[in-house]
């Protein structure tokens, strides 16, 4: 199998992932992987259990038309913004996952409620403000709440974007992120959280930068 083959299959099985992970059902949200000069994406439209591998479209980075016999996905114009504006990022995951989108659909920011905020690489995780989906000015957005280093946001009335150097990783933090927008709306229903100041989160992000980390050898 080529690499690129065994990259398709794996937007395919990251895709397929986002239900029993709690992340979405049916058709919601979206994955993506840099590829080459551009990405490969999941289609619109297609059920994510009856994706081949021929169905992944690329797109290329410059804007040129995308490429593969189905449409890319509606929100491909984010992938395609967060790919350009962050080279360091190889993998995307965008879900409607429940707590991430009932905390969207409040406007809030995840503050620094608890420490593993940081593993979306922020002192927080800003929420985008609401535009049409599949819009450049949503692209903007979302370009925007990812900011500063950020690998995480929330997008105002809609979900999450996750992303990472991998499609696991990616997977890996919009787990997080929903697990943190749970807790962070139990919290608020006990009363107002109390945040970690800003010394704290830069000890907690400097930590991060080995975090999970094993010697080699």
């Amino acid at each position: 199998m080529s690499e690129e083959a065994a990259l398709r299959r794996a937007v395919i099985e990251t895709a397929l992932a986002l239900g029993p992970a709690d992340l979405g059902v049916n058709r919601s949200g979206n994955v993506s992987a840099r590829w080459a000069d551009g990405f490969l994406v999941t289609p619109t439209g297609v059920p994510y259990e009856a994706l081949e591998p021929e169905d992944i479209a690329f797109v290329p980075l410059d804007g040129a038309a995308p490429q593969g016999r189905l449409l890319p996905s509606s929100e491909t114009p984010f992938h395609l913004a967060i790919y350009r504006a962050r080279p360091e990022l190889s993998a995307i995951v965008h879900s409607h996952s429940p707590h991430a989108t009932a905390l969207a659909c409040t406007g809030r920011d995840v503050p620094p409620f608890h420490y593993m905020v940081a593993a979306a690489g922020g002192v927080s995780i800003l929420c985008a403000p609401y535009a049409t989906f599949g819009s450049e000015e949503l692209s903007r957005h979302a370009v925007e709440a990812l900011a500063e280093g950020r690998r995480a946001c929330l997008l105002a009335n809609h979900g999450q974007i996750a992303c990472g150097a991998s499609l696991p990783k990616a997977l890996e933090l919009a787990r997080e992120v929903e697990m943190l927008a749970r807790q962070y709306l139990l919290a608020l229903q006990a009363g107002e959280p109390v945040l970690l100041d800003a010394a704290e989160m830069a000890r907690v992000l400097e930590k991060f930068r080995t975090y999970g980390r094993q010697p080699q050898g």
